[in-house]
Parts: structure tokens; sequence; C-alpha cells
């Protein structure tokens, strides 16, 4: 691996490039904080593909199309002399260094739970009103809901054993049966939501990361139907004119394929 001084100048070697397009390309002259802004979410989807995938890799590319946009927006910042990379990387240093009294003072914790409980509690120290403000109202709603409950967790909100939780699930899957039932449309709706929320939280129970979980479901399907498709132009019938048995054959080859 590299030693610190190859890093401090493979950086040093970004920020200069940067300089550099910043100054000299007719693309990235034009660039500004929000046009960049779809392109950086763009980049960490990409990155969190290439983390489910386990390819290192791509992992290592990615990070470095992330770095890059935290760089450029720095850029940007240092021209309207707001601030520059060194107030940025300062700034999270400061945060740091305060949310860890654990390490750089005298804190006692006794493990990670507690470590969750003093960072909450000292953003609200810190002026904020509600441990829910660092939640972005831009994230994919599986997203959110497992940042909500994660943060209201950090101050106790919160329940006690799996079980209970397992509970809420039941009930909430029940309410939904009744409004099935009722053909309630908005209802629900409202109802397919409370269960989604509780099975975010029994999967925060278990250690789950919902959405990651999610994804991987997503691509194993992808993946499956894909080979349905092929199967269906090896025989030259379009899906469309089989039937369901003669899908669930190759479905169920899919299935016994190297994950």
């Amino acid at each position: 691996m590299n030693t610190r001084a190859d890093q401090l100048k493979a950086f040093d070697r970004l920020l200069t490039i940067m300089d550099e397009l910043r100054a000299q390309c007719p693309w990235d002259k034009k660039q500004t904080m929000e046009t960049l802004r779809h392109l950086t979410i763009e980049e960490t989807y990409e990155l969190g593909d290439a983390i489910l995938d386990k390819d290192m890799e791509e992992v290592k590319k990615e990070l470095g199309d992330v770095l890059l946009h935290i760089v450029f927006y720095s850029k940007i910042g240092s021209e309207t002399n707001d601030f520059d990379i060194a107030d940025v990387c300062n700034s999270i240093c400061e945060k740091l260094i305060h949310r860890h009294p654990h390490i750089y003072s005298d804190v006692k914790v006794e493990n990670e739970a507690d470590v969750k409980r003093n960072w909450e509690n000292l953003k609200l120290k810190e002026g904020k009103t509600s441990v829910l403000e660092g939640v972005p109202r831009s994230l994919p709603a599986l997203v959110k809901a497992n940042r909500i409950q994660e943060k209201v967790a950090g101050v106790g909100f919160d329940w006690e054993k799996p079980e209970q939780v397992w509970e809420k699930v039941e009930e909430e899957l029940n309410e939904f049966k009744v409004e099935v039932e009722a053909s309630n449309q908005e209802n629900m709706e409202n109802e397919f939501g409370d269960v989604i929320f509780s099975l975010v939280n029994y999967a925060r129970f278990l250690n789950i990361n919902p959405e990651n979980a999610l994804e991987r479901t997503n691509k194993k399907f992808t993946k499956r139907f894909q080979y349905l498709e092929s199967k269906a132009k090896i025989l030259n019938k379009p899906l469309k004119d089989m039937t369901l048995a003669e899908m669930d054959v190759f479905w169920e080859e899919a299935k016994r394929l190297p994950k």
C-alpha cells in the first residue's frame, strides 16, 4: 500500500488537475454546483452498486469519481471565497473530534449504542431542534425510513426486543388486510406504508440494511428473468406466448444457477 506521503502527493496531483481543468476545459469551466448535483447523485449510486457487487476494482474507480466531485465543489467554493478543500477537510475533522469525546476527551462508552446516543445528543446541543433534521428530504423513501428509525433510536425512542417489533409487523399486516378487503384505496396505501415502515424497523433489529437487501433481490430477480428471456429467444417463442408453466421451468433452472 502507499505511504502517507504517497497519498498526500496523489491528492495534491488531483487538486492540480482540477485547477487545470477548471481553467482550460470548456465543459469544466461551465459547471456549477447545481449542474453537478445530479451527476454526484448518479456517481453515489454507481458506488453503491459496486459495493453490493463486491467489485473492489470498480469500488476504487467509483470512489475516485465521488472524490473528484468533492474536489470540484470545493474548487467552485474557493472561486466565490466561501470555502476551499482545506476548509472542507478541517470542518469534518473538527466535527469528528467534537462528536467522538470518548476518543478525544474523557467521556466513557460501553458499546456502539452509547456512541450513537452521544452523537445524537451532541447534535442537539449544537443547536439542532430535532434529531431528524439530519435526514435529507430527498432520500429515497426506503433509505429515509431506515435513517429516521436509526436517528430516533439513538436518543432512546425504540423497542426493547425484536419480538416486540415483529408483533408490530403482524399488527400492521392485519390492518392492511382489513383495508384490502374493504377496497379502500387511500387506506390501503396508508396501511401498506405502515407495513413497510415496520418491516424496515424489524430489519434494523436484525442488523439487516433494508436497502441493500432489497437491491440484492432486485439483482437476483433481474438475473433470473434475463435467463428466462434468453431461453425464450433460443426457442424463438415470445414470452407473451408462453404459459406460466413453461416459464416456470426456466425460472427454476435460473434459481439453480451459480450466484
